[in-house]
């Protein structure tokens, strides 16, 4: 508006030309209709900063004004159409800069129509009001014939279908099949699940986050009792056991990274990568034999050489076939350690996020475990296609072959580490002596009984606050309820929320008190929701129900507790300075247990912590660190 006022004072005498009058008119009527715009925007935004999140009372007009906005669209359109036919015309006669200025104009309005639209899209939610009506599962069957079951049981699946159209939008890119939409389906269901319980926005969301983040701080700068400091110091057969396997685990994170190939070469030799890469690939091929799927110019293979430091020939076989359940591994003789290992590699695409995403549960057989458990859908189906690999063409065999004495090791990261959690389930009957290392595996992946079998020879490695480590259904229904408990009860401002939270993540500081309901409150009114919370909750979502009412059918929950696979390696960090951390970060390493990671915990690092380059760095300040006190 303002660039547009400063053109038409400027060249205010100029339209005195052959169909400068149009132009003159245009600019005026833009003027005026920007200024419209602007006022209506001011005021939706001064509105929505009154009142707090679960109180929309001094908001009540804001759908007045939004209207309004939207109706000045209609002439914002027309007016912009009208611009383009007048600029377009040859009857016009006027100084170029002045033409030039007014087709800038006309560009700059439809830029900002067109973002518009791609907004209002991105942001409308279809549904609309039909959230309020969903069916929870627990439904008989018989309200389902009824005239209005029926209209209910349609608004749920409509909500499915709009979560698979988004979907499939997100997937557009890639080549789709009958598995991609099997998973679409799945997946648009589990979204459903999850979100139709709730009335709360992005931004709603971000402000929980912000909140519970500072609240947890201020949980862990309190005092620790007497006894949970005693419960971590271990006995020094226990530190001697946990030293051997931070020593291995730092050996095999590296083939574990190396699965990624040239993107985590690149990420993490950003100046020297691509000229090492271009110097080195071609030199050292294997046959085409050992090699399937795609690896444009040699990349991938030569930077798994790069950093594993092994020769082309300790490679018994190499995949980089990437399929929705099908992901990349690589298979390769380490003589440092006497094993064959099998490096499992995880989520780098689109087909690797479908593969994560598809959470439902089935059965795992196995004769040996007594209680048969649940596993991750789409990670079993990954771990089901390596292993058909392994065994049904002979691999494992061939590796055997030339190395008789060496034995079986599994290892991977984040979705690699859960895949090659569950393939080291379906090998032990094969491999007694085999193990494995999952680094960074997802936490929902396997039931109690499974992971307490794997005890004996996995090892999950978890660094810091990681949040994939913390990842199930049951996790995420904890969360959104906690999110929506703590924002429904604070008494500012989102805004204001959402200002101070990103300085307190920025630059530190003590966390804010936030002034909520609860406060004042004893400890058994706590356990009600208050009503503003019951306002933000439609109902329980399905998954939700299945967490706190015990089911009387012989049938698992859709998304029943799942947990960390073997025994857990838990590694802390330790820095002066809560934010920006000195170079010199120094870390600890403790024995843990299924049950610290059944709460996602919030905080700036929960994404990097997951990182495989952090978590190698952290293996090998540690092993390095045992090495100097061993040399002492």
């Amino acid at each position: 508006w303002i660039g547009i006022l400063v053109l038409y004072t400027v060249h205010k005498g100029q339209f005195n030309c052959p169909g400068g009058g149009l132009l003159h008119s245009y600019l005026l009527g833009l003027l005026i209709l920007l200024a419209s715009i602007i006022c209506a925007l001011s005021a939706l935004v001064y509105i929505s900063m009154q009142g707090t999140i679960s109180n929309p009372g001094p908001r009540k007009s804001l759908p007045k004004i939004l209207y309004t906005r939207l109706l000045l669209y209609f002439p914002e359109l027309i007016w912009a159409v009208v611009g383009a036919v007048w600029v377009s015309d040859n009857s016009v006669q006027c100084e170029k800069t002045v033409i030039n200025g007014v087709v800038g104009t006309v560009i700059a309005s439809w830029i900002i129509i067109v973002f518009t639209i791609i907004g209002v899209v991105i942001v409308f939610d279809p549904l609309g009001g039909k959230k309020t009506f969903y069916l929870p599962d627990g439904v008989s069957r018989n309200l389902e014939s009824s005239q209005s079951g029926q209209l209910l049981y349609n608004v749920k699946s409509s909500a499915t279908r709009v979560w698979e159209k988004r979907i499939r939008l997100l997937c557009c890119c890639i080549v789709q099949d009958d598995d991609h939409r099997v998973a679409f389906t799945s997946i648009a269901e589990l979204f459903r699940n999850y979100f139709s319980d709730t009335d709360l926005v992005p931004s709603d969301i971000a402000a929980g986050l912000i909140l519970l983040h500072q609240e947890q701080d201020k949980m862990e700068n309190c005092p620790k009792e007497p006894e949970e400091v005693l419960c971590h110091s271990p006995s020094s057969l226990v530190a001697d056991d946990l030293d051997v396997e931070l020593e291995n685990a730092a050996h095999y994170m590296l083939f574990a990274a190396a699965a990624y190939g040239w993107p985590y070469y690149v990420y993490t030799n950003p100046y020297t990568a691509l000229c090492k890469l271009n110097g080195d690939c071609c030199r050292n091929r294997p046959t085409d034999s050992d090699i399937t799927g795609s690896d444009r110019h040699n990349f991938h293979f030569g930077s798994i050489l790069k950093i594993t430091g092994l020769q082309y020939r300790d490679f018994i076989h190499i995949s980089f076939h990437n399929k929705i359940y099908e992901i990349p591994f690589f298979v390769a003789l380490d003589h440092k350690k006497e094993a064959i290992v099998v490096a499992v590699r995880g989520t780098l695409s689109f087909e690797d996020i479908l593969t994560d995403l598809s959470a439902d549960c089935e059965d795992l057989t196995l004769e040996e475990v007594l209680e048969n458990g649940f596993v991750h859908k789409g990670i079993t189906q990954a771990a089901n296609y390596i292993y058909r690999k392994l065994i049904n063409d002979g691999i494992l065999n061939q590796a055997f072959t030339i190395a008789p004495e060496y034995k079986l090791v599994i290892v991977g990261h984040s979705l690699g580490g859960g895949t090659a959690s569950i393939l080291a389930i379906m090998l032990r009957n094969s491999f007694p002596t085999l193990r494995c290392y999952a680094f960074s595996p997802p936490g929902g992946l396997l039931s109690k009984s499974l992971a307490d079998y794997t005890k004996h020879f996995i090892v999950s490695v978890i660094l810091g606050k990681d949040l994939v480590a913390r990842l199930s259904m049951p996790n995420m229904e904890d969360l959104k309820r906690r999110i929506v408990r703590i924002v429904a009860n604070c008494n500012r401002p989102k805004y204001q929320i959402l200002l101070r939270g990103c300085w307190y993540e920025v630059f530190g500081g003590d966390p804010d008190d936030f002034p909520t309901e609860l406060d004042g409150r004893n400890q058994d009114a706590l356990t009600q929701p208050l009503l503003a919370e019951e306002s933000l909750m439609v109902h329980r979502s399905p998954s939700y129900n299945a967490l706190e009412e015990e089911s009387h059918l012989n049938s698992p929950p859709q998304y029943p507790h799942l947990y960390l696979p073997g025994k857990i390696i838990h590694i802390v960090e330790e820095c002066s300075s809560r934010r920006l951390c000195s170079s010199d970060i120094k870390y600890t390493a403790r024995w843990s247990n299924e049950t610290v990671f059944s709460s996602i915990l919030i905080s700036p690092k929960m994404i990097t912590d997951h990182m495989p380059d952090v978590v190698l760095k952290a293996l090998n300040s540690l092993s390095q660190e045992h090495g100097s006190c061993l040399s002492c």
